[in-house]
């Protein structure tokens, strides 16, 4: 056995005669496994739910019964976004983001539906994810380990004894690693088990296999912090101090500076806000309800010439369906400008607090995980993106059905005449128009790009740790 080893199993041994250790270790194990297990069955629960929804949505739309075109337009239709796999380990935005829209024409609605009966039925626990605890509590218990890892040996007095024996502060140093590295490994083994439960249930191995590597990095951080402090400081209370100290700086307090300098930095007006700035643009583009309406004069002029008529009575196509669909694709294209100005907005904030993670470790590992997850805010816009093509397409098919289905004299006599109306009513098959929706994260490799950022954040820490660790071992003495 070499000396690194028997060194890293002397530790091992004095951790496992120690009660503190050993309570601490026990507490945070049936906290993170409690938490994965009650966390993996909610977000199981929640994908199967939401799956049945959406297929729910789409049985009861496509069950609608003859009716004119216009208000299927207005009965609207649901988008869930159902939760990935990962999802169990890291829930991310899912629970403040809504997990399901509305799709109705001329709107585009707020997600909704956030996870506020989780929160109900848990109470102040439903934020309590295992990837919260492995961000907060595991370092913590890392802390506690080992923080006097180095120390002990000195205030003992073994330490002028291992140095007279030969054994360099290099190897000393690598041994105490060894040993809080072994600690970390088995911490990582819940992470790893709900990565394979992840893969077994869908997920790609990638994204399962780098969502351990980045907390495998984090937690090898946190314990290179240890040991550097350890190693640079000479009571084993002061260590302990200021290494509690670090963890509230950088697992609470730079977190909170980052959110804050986002926001301060790049104003981001929520939707209502937007919806409202929103509200005398639209105003502009005519009243699609109206085919009077003056906005529509030059469209007017346009048909006319193109079918050659001289009224739209004349048309062979029905103008009201004509003004709906060019109604709609203006205001979408007003809407989307809106949102992706919006949503850029929102990327531009959360890229910020991802930079701060050369300041705090748990911001670097929180954006990496999120998005390894595939519950990211990337994750979230993709869908609103996905969930607006599927309104704007079955919309404007409807529109499309209308313009082309129904002639323009049934239907500006409708209101008034009962036998207009009947045959203003489209067969119940044209429904089948509505394309089914189902929500999937981006594929591994994209996630993966997102998230080669804040781990090369967490690289650039174990690095320059990794370089305090070896000038304090060169520099240990009796």
């Amino acid at each position: 056995m070499s000396s690194l080893a028997r060194i890293a199993r002397e530790e091992w041994r004095l951790w496992a005669r120690s009660r503190v250790v050993l309570l601490a270790g026990l507490i945070v194990a049936i906290l993170v496994i409690a938490t994965s297990a009650l966390t993996a069955l909610r977000v199981a629960d929640e994908a199967e739910r939401r799956t049945a929804r959406q297929a729910s949505a789409e049985e009861t739309f496509f069950a609608q019964p003859d009716r004119h075109p216009h208000r299927m337009v207005h009965y609207g239709h649901y988008a869930f976004r159902t939760p990935p796999p990962l999802a169990a380990f890291d829930p991310g935005v899912d629970a403040v983001t809504g997990q399901s829209i509305f799709l109705e024409g001329h709107r585009q609605n707020t997600a909704m539906f956030a996870d506020t009966r989780a929160a109900a039925d848990l109470g102040g626990f439903a934020g309590l994810t295992p990837a919260n605890l492995y961000q907060l509590l595991v370092p913590l218990l890392l802390i506690i380990i080992g923080h006097g890892v180095i120390l002990r040996e000195r205030e003992s007095g073994t330490l002028p004894v291992l140095l007279a024996q030969g054994q360099s502060g290099l190897r000393l140093a690598g041994g105490k690693a060894m040993a809080l590295a072994g600690v970390a490994g088995v911490l990582l083994l819940p992470v790893a088990v709900l990565a394979l439960w992840g893969v077994a249930m869908g997920e790609a191995p990638l994204a399962a296999a780098l969502l351990v590597a980045g907390y495998a990095l984090y937690l090898a951080v946190w314990a290179a912090l240890v040991l550097a402090v350890s190693l640079w400081t000479r009571q084993r209370s002061v260590a302990l101090g200021l290494l509690v100290f670090v963890w509230l700086a950088l697992a609470l307090i730079v977190p909170r500076i980052g959110i804050n300098a986002a926001s301060a930095a790049i104003d981001a007006p929520g939707k209502i806000e937007s919806d409202l700035v929103m509200l005398a643009k639209e105003r502009k583009l005519g009243d699609g309800h109206n085919a009077a309406d003056p906005a529509f004069e030059a469209l007017k002029k346009q048909v006319l010439e193109q079918y050659e008529a001289q009224s739209v009575e004349e048309l062979p196509i029905n103008w009201r369906g004509v003004v709906a669909g060019h109604a709609e694709k203006k205001l979408t294209d007003l809407m989307n400008a809106h949102a992706e100005e919006r949503m850029a907005r929102e990327a531009a904030q959360s890229r910020i607090v991802t930079w701060f993670g050369l300041a705090s470790p748990t911001l670097a590992v929180g954006a990496a995980s999120r998005t390894l997850a595939g519950t990211d805010l990337a994750t979230h816009h993709r869908f609103l993106r996905q969930s607006e093509a599927l309104r704007f397409d079955f919309v404007q098919g409807l529109n499309d059905l209308h313009a082309t289905g129904l002639s323009y004299a049934d239907d500006a006599a409708r209101s008034s005449d009962p036998e207009a109306e009947q045959r203003t009513r489209v067969n119940a098959a044209a429904w089948r128009l509505l394309d089914t929706f189902r929500f999937a994260p981006d594929p591994a490799a994209e996630r993966t790009a997102r998230a080669a950022l804040p781990l090369a954040l967490l690289l650039g820490w174990l690095t320059v740790l990794t370089g305090i660790i070896v000038a304090g071992a060169r520099r240990l003495g009796p």
